[in-house]
C-alpha cells in the first residue's frame, strides 16, 4: 500500500491511542464509550505504524511530504 500520512499526523495518532489507553487504565472511561475508543485506538495505533490510512485514500488525501 501507498504510504499517504505523514510524521505529525503518526504521532497525533499515537498519542491519541496512548490517551485511550491511559484512561481505561485510570477507570476514567468503561463500558461501550471504553470499547469503542478501544477499537479505535487500535486502528489508530495500526494506521500509524503502516503510515497507511485507508480512508484518505478514496478521497486523494496525503500528509506526507514528498
Amino acid at each position: 500500500m501507498k504510504q499517504n500520512m505523514g510524521t505529525l499526523d503518526r504521532l497525533i495518532r499515537t498519542l491519541l491511542a496512548i490517551l485511550v489507553g491511559v484512561l481505561y487504565y485510570m477507570n476514567i472511561i468503561s463500558g461501550t464509550v471504553a470499547i469503542v475508543l478501544g477499537i479505535l485506538a487500535i486502528v489508530f495505533l495500526l494506521t500509524s505504524l503502516v503510515s497507511t490510512c485507508p480512508l484518505y485514500m478514496p478521497f486523494g488525501l496525503s500528509t506526507k511530504k514528498e
